[in-house]
């Protein structure tokens, strides 16, 4: 048997959208189970997600530490955001982050993981890329604002963020699973047996 997740959609003979926000809406469908009985399932829809995980030439990671309410915490994350445009190119959305939210560019870029974050109850899918070759972005650094004008910027070792991850230090979904995908695939076939940026992404298609 192949461990691989497939494509499978139950019938849906009923739903509604109880709320529309500004990016994400709050779905409600009832779904036929197995049995033939019909089950409520809420859950947020979401445009989808990329992320980055940055590492320079010392073997760093190019982080960010950004105030998250609804966990009120601050937490130490990589570089991310929403696919704002419906079939957006994922690597151009990411390299669109890596400059808006730390002013930097990159040479060579791999897809690292592909994950959906809270798939019981949130259909958002990220793309997690691995960006090496860094250098600063050119011409005007992006206007931040709300959080992101108090964001933290940083560049932290690898093995320190590895350390952090296994001893409950660090949280972020984006982050955990960046950094030990990338432990993962140097043990392995190395980070160049990684997939192609432009790699197909079936939860996210995207034009070329």
């Amino acid at each position: 048997m192949k461990v691989q997740d497939t494509p499978e959609e139950w019938q849906v003979v009923a739903t509604t959208t109880p709320f529309t926000g500004k990016k994400t809406s709050v779905r409600t469908d009832d779904v036929v189970m197995p049995d033939g009985s019909v089950a409520r399932r809420d859950y947020q829809v979401h445009p989808g997600s990329v992320a980055v995980l940055a590492l320079d030439d010392q073997d760093r990671v190019l982080v960010l530490r950004q105030y998250r309410h609804p966990v009120r915490q601050k937490l130490w994350e990589i570089p991310a955001g929403l696919l704002d445009v419906p079939g957006e190119n994922p690597l151009h959305a990411a390299q669109r982050e890596l400059y808006e939210e730390a002013y930097a560019k990159a040479g060579e870029w791999r897809v690292l993981a592909d994950v959906y974050t809270t798939p019981g109850g949130c259909d958002e899918a990220v793309r997690i890329f691995l960006a090496r070759d860094l250098a600063e972005a050119e011409g005007e650094r992006y206007a931040v604002s709300e959080e992101e004008a108090d964001m933290e910027v940083a560049r932290v070792p690898l093995a320190e963020l590895v350390r952090g991850v296994l001893a409950g230090e660090l949280h972020n979904n984006c982050l955990v699973v960046g950094v030990l995908s990338l432990v993962a695939a140097r043990a392995g076939d190395g980070v160049d047996a990684l997939r192609p940026a432009d790699a197909p992404w079936p939860a996210r298609p995207f034009e070329a």
